[in-house]
């Protein structure tokens, strides 16, 4: 794929004007998004990824197209994963609902910058070790599993700051309470960070965690780094949106554990077909290709993709009516049989608060 200069120099040029959109337009006045405005916004986002795509389904061929929609597509879903332990951070940090949209567009700006930088290197190490799609391969062989398991899981997850947040607190002096939406304060001629930087450096290092997962998904389904860098930067954005539209949703995909691990096992399958396909490894057949199993296509992983997706969701929110009508039944039985503890065999109770059988009341009660 030859991607110009003038054409790396627009699609970064488009994505810093829609950031600074998203600065000047939403979070300069602190608010809270209503359903509506989210929708269209999602919406919005989610059209100009769209129309990129068809741009290079036009410019550089179906194949191209298939593989950006594919990234596209496997990004947006994880992302919806990211949403899960934002929503975490958000709890734990107890941010006002005002200021929740300036921290996540500001932890994501971060995240997209890291993210950027894990692009450029994960394309380095494909250009030069043939050998590393068998790692990333094994790598989301792995990472699946492990989605899997955490969707079998009953426990309630608390969020655990990492590494690089607990040393940030360690080291920079930080105020108890939020300041407005201010990340520094200075008090006593003393400068000090305030939860809301603290927040933002949460979700945006957060992130890292989930591009070391996604990177090399995406390095699956496509080697063109134009494509990739471009795939992650539509998902990223429209995440701010996204968190808002859905986050009332999210505890309903219960199976959206069992549908993304089923997405990275199969690409960590693709991924090893391909490097089987470029082998050059020496313990494996003698250091020469193999070409026995075919290639899992673009159009199939497409169409695996979207189809787990699809049915993932059907079954989620399936799930969840179905335990709300069983939550909802249970809760009528107690209310019922409290009832008739107190009512009786006929709904009567006598002065002295002993029943007549036949639902008459002897003595006082008469």
């Amino acid at each position: 794929m030859d991607v110009p200069l003038w054409a790396w120099a627009v699609t970064v040029g488009v994505i810093l004007v829609m950031l600074a959109v998203d600065y000047v337009g939403h979070v300069r006045s602190p608010h809270e998004p209503t359903l509506r405005e989210s929708a269209w916004w999602s919406a919005g986002y989610v059209g100009v990824a769209v129309l990129f795509g068809v741009i290079v389904w036009a410019v550089w061929g179906s194949t191209y197209g298939g593989e950006y929609f594919a990234g596209y597509i496997t990004e947006k879903s994880l992302s919806v994963d990211n949403l899960f332990v934002f929503v975490l951070i958000m709890a734990s940090f107890r941010v006002p609902r005002l200021y929740q949209q300036k921290v996540l567009l500001i932890g994501i700006t971060i995240a997209l910058v890291l993210r950027t930088v894990f692009i450029f290197v994960g394309a380095a190490l494909i250009e030069n070790l043939s050998w590393i799609f068998y790692v990333f391969g094994a790598f989301l062989l792995w990472t699946a599993w492990s989605q899997i398991r955490s969707g079998s899981s009953d426990d309630d997850e608390e969020y655990q700051e990492n590494a690089a947040l607990r040393l940030t607190r360690r080291l920079l002096p930080t105020t108890d309470d939020y300041v407005g939406d201010k990340m520094t304060v200075k008090v006593d001629g003393r400068r000090f960070m305030t939860p809301m930087l603290i927040v933002m450096v949460a979700i945006g290092t957060a992130d890292i965690i989930f591009a070391v997962d996604s990177i090399p998904a995406i390095f699956g389904l496509t080697q063109e780094t134009y494509l990739v860098f471009a795939a992650n930067a539509f998902s990223l954005l429209g995440l701010r949106q996204l968190f808002f539209l859905i986050d009332g949703l999210l505890d309903k995909l219960v199976y959206l554990s069992y549908g993304l691990g089923a997405i990275l096992g199969f690409i960590g399958v693709k991924l090893v077909i391909h490097a089987l396909h470029t082998n050059e490894v020496p313990f494996i057949n003698g250091g020469e290709h193999v070409t026995a199993v075919p290639e899992i296509t673009t159009p199939v992983s497409l169409g695996f993709i979207v189809l787990t997706l699809l049915l993932t969701t059907v079954l989620s929110l399936r799930r969840t009516r179905r335990d709300e009508r069983v939550a909802l039944t249970e809760a009528t039985s107690a209310r019922e049989a409290t009832l008739g503890v107190q009512d009786g065999p006929e709904g009567t109770i006598d002065d002295a608060g002993r029943i007549d059988e036949a639902g008459r009341t002897d003595g006082a009660g008469r």
